[in-house]
């Protein structure tokens, strides 16, 4: 089998293609559950769709391209979830054939084809979690795009071209999602080991990385935001406020990576024992091993549960899951190998559908989908101010004010003692007040009586919790 998939001919592209959508379309029969990443991307999708500029009149901390996204959505179609899945499948095939491509015309492996391409989808489909259009996902998408930039063009040196391109788009991929700018410590680690002036190559590294922040922090200067931007993109993302906070529970998370971290140590394991033959491959390896302690780096920032946290390690796995596929003096135990693999995959997938839970003891990724409040149920299509961290009153009702993140909103709900909070909240909702205010945590009374010109028009209801 796996000899099938160790040529370049384009049929073996198909095949593979047909292989990835037998293992992930099955589930669509039984239907598509909404995550909370998702419900959040919808709700800025909207918000930014309807006019509203981001981090100006949304408090939320999602980077500015993957809100632009978010919002480009949203004009396709109103919350397309089907959409999301999609593209979210896109970016992974994309993702796997862009790093199938660099590794083969780098002459990594003696053998080309698609090889790499199946490992990276296969172990891809370990968890419904890379299912979801997440702004990692997207990010990830710019980094491994910009991986072929980061190698040299010949074994002398560097394209400075090559270089600024590089380092454009890890600032892209930071545009998406703030902690992937530590990938310009794999920048880096190939510039100390392929250009001949490492400092000067580093430099222009840098240098490519800021242009796109130079332009989207234009963008914002122009338009009266550029402090709202270093207010809600830099400062939380940098001291971990809002990562993973969308995301699958840490222990599940953990279980889920059992598979791929033995294919992964069994890999390292094969890696060390082979020999390499040129110096470009033993520099290679060298900066996968890099790029795995650097996503071992992000994992750690994001507390392991922000939504697409396991395709960080899926380049270097399968870089080193390539070992394992080569050629060895008995041939069928290469393929019972990656059936095996495959077979586990596709139990681990299932494991809902084939009742494995109780064996395998832990649940399914389904249980943590989004999951509407009944005690919101009558409240369909009203403009919502939610006083609090429940999202889940959005589901049939869209965003009403800039508070859609609670723990960005106490900028302003925090510090109702202070003139200038209760300001910017006076300013923030004369225009358009929203028409139901449901309270989480017993704010109203003093909201009332500090700012009665906006929350004096609120009357409780028979929904305990909300107010009309």
């Amino acid at each position: 089998m796996l000899q099938f998939f160790k040529s370049p001919l384009p049929t073996r592209l198909v095949v593979l293609l047909l292989l990835v959508l037998a293992v992930r379309l099955p589930l669509v029969w039984w239907g598509v559950p909404l995550t909370m990443a998702e419900l959040r991307a919808m709700l800025i999708g909207e918000r930014l769709h309807a006019g509203g500029l981001l981090y100006r009149d949304l408090y939320d901390a999602t980077a500015p391209l993957s809100a632009a996204l978010f919002a480009a959505l949203d004009v396709v179609a109103s919350r397309p979830l089907w959409l999301y899945r999609i593209l979210a499948l896109g970016l992974l095939l994309i993702q796997a054939l862009r790093l199938n491509f660099v590794l083969n015309r780098a002459d990594v492996h003696p053998e080309r084809g698609y090889l790499a391409a199946l490992t990276y989808l296969v172990l891809a489909s370990v968890t419904t979690d890379l299912d979801t259009l997440s702004p990692l996902l997207i990010g990830h998408t710019f980094i491994i795009l910009g991986f072929s930039a980061l190698l040299p063009t010949s074994r002398e040196g560097y394209d400075n071209r090559r270089l600024f391109r590089a380092g454009f788009l890890i600032g892209a991929a930071a545009l998406c999602y703030l902690p992937l700018a530590l990938f310009l410590l794999v920048g880096l680690f190939a510039v100390i080991v392929f250009a001949a002036n490492s400092f000067r190559s580093f430099l222009l590294l840098l240098c490519g990385f800021g242009f796109p922040y130079a332009v989207v922090a234009t963008f914002f200067l122009y338009n009266d935001a550029l402090p709202f931007f270093r207010q809600f993109h830099l400062r939380p993302s940098l001291s971990g406020l809002v990562m993973g906070a969308d995301g699958l529970p840490l222990p599940l998370q953990w279980r889920l990576l059992i598979l791929p971290g033995v294919v992964l140590l069994l890999g390292l394991a094969r890696s060390f024992t082979t020999s390499l033959g040129l110096v470009f491959q033993v520099k290679f390896q060298q900066l996968m091993l890099v790029w795995l302690l650097v996503a071992i780096l992000m994992m750690a920032a994001g507390r392991g549960t922000a939504p697409g946290t396991f395709g960080l390690i899926l380049p270097p796995l399968t870089y080193f899951s390539y070992f394992l596929w080569q050629k060895s003096p008995r041939a069928w135990v290469v393929d019972v190998l990656f059936l095996v693999l495959l077979g586990c995959v596709v139990g681990l997938r299932y494991r809902e559908l084939l009742q494995l839970e109780s064996i395998l003891r832990f649940p399914a990724e389904t249980r943590y989908a989004v999951q509407p409040n009944p005690k919101y149920a009558n409240l369909r299509g009203q403009r919502l101010l939610v006083l609090g961290a429940d999202l889940r009153p959005y589901l049939t009702n869209s965003i009403g004010s800039p508070y859609l993140d609670w723990r960005l909103a106490q900028a302003d709900f925090g510090h109702l003692s202070q003139y200038a909070a209760v300001y910017r909240l006076a300013r923030n909702l004369e225009a358009a007040p929203p028409t139901v205010l449901i309270d989480q945590t017993n704010r109203l009374a003093e909201l009332q009586y500090k700012v009665p010109a906006i929350f004096g028009r609120y009357q409780p209801t028979n929904t305990r919790g909300s107010i009309s």
